[in-house]
């Protein structure tokens, strides 16, 4: 997204903020583009035969976002944020229901980019790793933002560090002790062999 679109954004989200109706609408056509490419990007290393898409999964988390009745947008990375926030429910959602119709099947794997820091062998599922971030953000809520925003949201740490108004230093920090704590934690659940 360039400055001039950035700064577009983040007046509508100011406007959506102060209970703006249509702010919703106008912005959609600001942020398509960027949000089609961190859906794509959370599908592309998707098994063949995934039924969602990336055009649904933002449509989905675009209306999830939309329907919230308490707006606190502050800018356009926040946003993004959020955003991913959502398209990753909407992931853990289509996982579970996808497990739930095998009848207590192997779990199927969504796999996404980031699992890469994490891999030692394999590739934890999404609804395994959903589990392990909400006992994780229970204890450590400012570190789960980082994973969130990082892992999810595909942030770089400077731009964490101006959403969570911290350091870059405490964001790498934090993105360290998370990669540690979630890769022992999947071991111990016996996610990773």
């Amino acid at each position: 997204m360039n400055t001039a679109t950035k700064r577009d954004a983040t007046q509508i989200l100011k406007e959506w903020n102060e209970g703006d109706k249509d702010a919703p609408v106008r912005l959609m056509p600001l942020v398509y583009d960027e949000l089609r490419r961190l859906g794509a990007a959370y599908l592309q290393n998707e098994r063949p035969e995934h039924t969602l898409g990336a055009t649904a999964l933002v449509h989905e988390a675009y209306l999830r976002l939309v329907d919230q009745n308490a707006v606190n947008l502050q800018n356009s990375l926040h946003f993004r944020a959020v955003a991913a926030r959502a398209m990753r429910q909407v992931l853990v959602e289509h996982a579970r229901a996808r497990n739930a119709e095998k009848r207590g099947g192997k779990l199927q794997k969504i796999y996404l980019d980031e699992t890469k820091e994490l891999r030692q062998e394999q590739d934890p599922d999404l609804v395994e790793l959903d589990d392990v971030l909400q006992s994780f953000a229970s204890t450590y809520p400012r570190e789960s933002e980082v994973v969130e925003l990082k892992f999810f949201g595909g942030l770089k740490e400077s731009e964490i560090a101006a959403v969570l108004r911290v350091s870059i230093k405490t964001v790498s920090r934090d993105w360290t002790f998370a990669k540690l704590w979630l890769c022992n934690e999947l071991t111990a659940r016996g996610t990773f062999a």
